[in-house]
């Protein structure tokens, strides 16, 4: 039986990869997905923030210190200008916000009253909330210092002093956001999932187009029965799948360089065992179609809707809580999961997840193997 299993499976890889094409379907697509990916996400980042600061207070300390302040933030470039200037600016889109500090601010400050202190952009709350979030905790700083002087200017000038010396130091270190490499390798497997699970049909199609062709019966009249057929076609499927699970992960980790935030073994593992759920759902697709049409038309109706509630395409959190309920009864949502917790860290849920996996894989052979067994039309597959 194994033998003739064998004999089958050489026999169906062959036919399958003698065009180039078949090549750049199942081996060339997976990497393109990864491609697909690293554009997507190649442009996303932190942005820097164009600020022009119009100090119309002079030489204050305070309306200086504030200025500085503002120009020592990450990722905000400041320019110096006059409040005309700043405008027109603004205007031309030169500029994404402007600080204006009127003069009377630096006393204002003193006296625990701010007042002429003002943020401007055309581009709405999303470029000014940054800037008001950091001043604000600069200017609660100050206005403490003012209570404290109880207005008492010439104390608040020594605390003022004080505090601006820095009776403390604060050593920063950098660390690499890792962030945006996440979400691209999540987003990489989210496309090598549906390459996986439309070349899992086309390759269970062949049981089908063997039939088509009359193929199938002319094989049934050696001494091969339609159970090692059909197992054969599994193995080539299965064995195909894991080659595409290789090279893409191969082509994410050590080719363009993306870190998935988790071992590639570990990554691979879980593919592979999606690639169960695959092929027992490919052969679902196969057992209730009468001919290729039918299973073509079945798996574009399944396999992409799928995908996109499971948040293959994008991440699921942008969807609503609805969609994201419907999202738990797809397989490929069980996977997508189990990455992003190991990215965390968070192992607790990971075996749930993957019995679930497997339960699925089990459901979906029962049922391909049920449907088989109880086709009638001419012949049986199983």
């Amino acid at each position: 039986m194994w033998r003739d299993i064998w004999w089958v499976a050489v026999h169906t890889l062959k036919n399958t990869f003698r065009k180039r094409s078949s090549l750049l379907v199942y081996v060339g697509l997976p990497i393109i997905g990864v491609i697909g990916s690293i554009m997507l996400y190649g442009s996303a980042g932190q942005q820097v923030l164009r600020v022009g600061i119009a100090n119309e207070d002079g030489s204050a300390v305070i309306a200086a210190d504030t200025a500085a302040y503002v120009s020592s933030l990450q990722h905000v470039k400041t320019t110096l200008l006059s409040r005309e200037e700043l405008k027109k600016k603004l205007a031309s889109a030169d500029l994404d916000s402007g600080l204006i500090l009127e003069k009377g601010y630096s006393d204002s400050m003193a006296a625990g009253k701010p007042e002429g202190i003002a943020i401007q952009s055309v581009k709405g709350q999303t470029v000014t909330a940054y800037i008001k979030g950091m001043l604000n905790a600069y200017l609660d700083n100050t206005a403490a210092i003012s209570r404290a002087a109880g207005g008492d200017r010439a104390a608040f000038d020594k605390l003022y002093a004080d505090y601006r010396g820095g009776g403390f130091k604060l050593e920063t270190q950098q660390v690499a956001d890792t962030s945006l490499t996440k979400a691209m390798s999540v987003q990489s497997i989210g496309f090598l999932i549906l390459f996986m699970m439309t070349a899992a049909v086309n390759l269970s199609e062949i049981i089908l187009k063997s039939r088509e062709d009359r193929t199938y019966y002319r094989i049934l009249s050696s001494p091969i029965s339609a159970r090692s057929y059909v197992l054969a076609n599994v193995l080539v499927n299965i064995a195909v799948m894991v080659v595409q699970v290789a090279v893409a992960l191969v082509a994410l980790r050590y080719v363009f360089g993306v870190d998935p935030g988790l071992p590639i073994v570990q990554l691979g593992g879980m593919l592979i065992l999606f690639a169960l759920v695959s092929v027992s759902l490919s052969l679902v697709i196969v057992a209730f179609s009468k001919n290729s049409a039918v299973s073509g038309a079945m798996s574009n109706f399944i396999i992409t809707p799928s995908c996109l509630l499971a948040g293959c395409f994008f991440p699921i959190s942008i969807m609503p809580d609805t969609i994201r309920k419907i999202g738990d009864f797809m397989p490929q949502r069980w996977v997508l999961q189990s990455i992003d917790e190991l990215q965390t860290g968070d192992t607790s849920r990971i075996s749930i997840n993957l019995a679930v996996l497997a339960a699925f894989a089990l459901v979906f052979f029962l049922v391909a193997a049920y449907k088989f067994g109880r086709n009638n039309d001419t012949k049986t597959f199983v």
